[in-house]
């Protein structure tokens, strides 16, 4: 993984909070920081399954058609070829 450098200027109430979670952890700050953004991207990621799963449920559709004639349909509908 080629990594990138980025600069982020921190007052230092929020340098000192993150040192501070850093030591707790014993781990490098930049190395908290890299873990902190995954955990926000997969809880944002998370919430937005969540709220389309929520939206689907929402829907009103009264029949579903089987796996096989679902296929059938995306397959005409988007001109994609056959799939087994």
């Amino acid at each position: 993984m080629q990594a990138e450098r980025l600069e982020i200027r921190l007052d230092p109430e929020r340098r000192h909070k993150l040192e501070r979670l850093a030591a707790d952890r014993g781990t490098p700050v930049s190395h908290l920081v890299r873990a902190m953004i995954d955990e926000a991207y997969e809880r944002t990621i998370s919430q937005e399954r969540l709220k389309a799963a929520l939206e689907l449920g929402q829907l009103n559709i009264e029949d579903v058609p089987e796996p096989e004639e679902l296929s059938k349909q995306l397959e005409s509908a988007y001109d994609l070829p056959h799939l087994p």
